[in-house]
């Protein structure tokens, strides 16, 4: 029977500790979160390919992408996988809608400018299409990011502290945006930030890591409210924490 959504298992002694177990499911925006350095952005490198692991498997939407015990190892080229950094990583050379529709590698060539147009679209950057990143804002440049991360036709969309980039405004029209684009999609969502607040505004679930352990998962009321253990509450920075009104 064939698994909906991500399931991630990653486990290893070092460089650097691993002991992650989660599942992301349908139309399910989790986030990771914890302390810096905690091993948050290495298990989305891993999902994605760009890491390998010693011990662990990774499946979406039923198809393995790894697994140490049966030799299977996608390469990252073949994960359908729509990846979005914290610092755009756009082709500074390339138009908005060149940096979009060299992500369309796989569509029939008379399909890629009006797929491309439609995804800058859903972003809000219509009339956009000929800029240049460097003439862009920082919001704009994310919003491109994340066009070109949909161009991809993802099975699951991954993102790395995407707003952190950006002020504080800003950040909250993104937030916005991303809440209203998850309606039109039905993937899992992984994404990981530093800001509780900001993960506790998107998220259905929250993924609690440190040291490159999990150590618990749960609706954010759950966690803000009732974490498992001091280490939780430590890792969450709880005892810092004021929600924002």
């Amino acid at each position: 029977m064939s698994e909906s959504g991500l399931h991630v298992r990653l486990r290893q002694a070092g460089p650097i500790p691993l002991d992650v177990e989660f599942s992301c499911g349908q139309n399910e925006l989790l986030t990771l979160v914890g302390p810096s350095g905690s091993g948050k952005s290495t298990v989305l490198r891993s999902v994605a390919g760009l890491y390998q692991p010693r011990e662990g498997r990774i499946s979406c939407q039923g198809d393995v992408w790894f697994d140490v015990a049966g030799g299977v190892n996608i390469p990252p080229h073949k994960r359908p996988v729509g990846l979005v950094f914290q610092s755009y990583a756009l082709f500074p050379h390339m138009t908005v809608l060149r940096n979009v529709t060299a992500a369309l590698g796989s569509r029939p060539k008379q399909e890629r400018d009006s797929r491309a147009r439609a995804l800058l679209s859903l972003v809000h950057l219509n009339g956009f299409e000929n800029r240049y990143p460097a003439s862009l804002s920082g919001g704009e440049q994310q919003r491109v990011a994340v066009a070109r991360a949909l161009a991809r036709d993802p099975a699951v969309l991954l993102m790395d502290e995407p707003f952190s980039a950006v002020d504080r405004r800003t950040r909250r029209k993104l937030r916005e945006e991303l809440a209203d684009l998850r309606k039109l999609m039905r993937i899992p969502i992984v994404m990981v930030t530093h800001d509780l607040d900001e993960a506790i505004a998107l998220s259905d679930r929250m993924c609690v890591i440190d040291g490159g352990e999990t150590l618990q998962i749960g609706t954010p009321d759950e966690l803000v409210k009732a974490p498992k253990t001091a280490r939780v509450a430590d890792a969450l920075d709880l005892a810092q924490f004021e929600p924002k009104q």
